[in-house]
């Protein structure tokens, strides 16, 4: 009788954390994400004040969250799993002249999974502004054309953790970048996931790091199309603008 009403509990809080990872407007979302969120709906520690920046460990077994998702079933707004390897954005395309145009912001993510979420919520039509993963580098040469043309930036998605921290550094050893083209990162960084409490992982050498995917859904969207268009906050600058983009997405936290 206790392990069903346990077993009752897991379920009922997943659908929860299902329909709060989906929140505003019906998002999708990755499986990695659903569990974040599953851990934040146990443990609101985002709700607490900034001050003390803290992480936190992962409040649920990953394996409890597997055997629930199991037991729901379908899950309205998860993603699959992405393609092991998936194509080169610009590889093939119909459009002949598609490469005459001038490219001004290019977005890298470190993981496929998060580049398939942010491209499935349609932030390269919204932000003008095409996903790619570090899998599917190096970029195809007419994508590099459109960056030199336009004089563009590649901006950088990737952990807080030691080697992912190095990555956009790495960046034109993966693919060739013409010159003028600027490199930004957006994070995340240490320094950005304390003051939100964010739910840190255990790497080899028992390091810690966390997650671009444990970051809620519609805060990465938003922050993402933010940063990659200049769109301020009310109230900002563009000097605030410049800022957030030298320290990262996570300097505009939303609710």
């Amino acid at each position: 009788m206790a392990g069903g009403v346990i077993t009752g509990a897991w379920d009922r809080l997943l659908r929860v954390a299902a329909a709060r990872a989906a929140a505003p407007n019906g998002l999708l979302f990755t499986e990695r994400q659903l569990y974040y969120e599953l851990c934040r709906t146990v443990l609101p520690a985002h709700r607490l004040p900034r001050r003390p920046a803290f992480t936190v460990p992962p409040v649920v077994p990953y394996r409890a969250f597997r055997a629930a998702l199991d037991r729901i079933g379908e899950v309205p707004g998860l993603l699959g799993p992405p393609p092991a390897r998936p194509a080169g954005v610009g590889a093939h395309t119909p459009e002949p002249d598609l490469f005459d145009y001038g490219l001004p912001r290019l977005l890298v993510c470190r993981s496929t999974a998060v580049a398939a979420m942010l491209r499935a919520n349609g932030i390269p039509m919204e932000s003008a502004c095409p996903v790619v993963s570090a899998p599917e580098l190096p970029l195809a040469p007419g994508i590099t054309a459109m960056l030199a043309r336009a004089h563009g930036t590649v901006y950088v998605l990737h952990d807080a953790s030691p080697a992912e921290l190095a990555f956009p550094d790495r960046l034109p050893t993966l693919t060739d970048l013409p010159e003028g083209v600027d490199i930004v990162p957006i994070g995340l960084r240490p320094s950005q996931t304390t003051p939100l409490h964010l739910t840190h992982i255990r790497t080899t050498g028992a390091a810690r790091a966390v997650e671009v995917e444990s970051v809620n859904p519609a805060v990465l969207l938003r922050s993402v199309h933010r940063l990659v268009r200049d769109v301020p906050r009310p109230g900002s600058t563009s000097l605030d603008i410049r800022r957030a983009r030298r320290t990262g997405f996570l300097t505009w936290p939303a609710a």
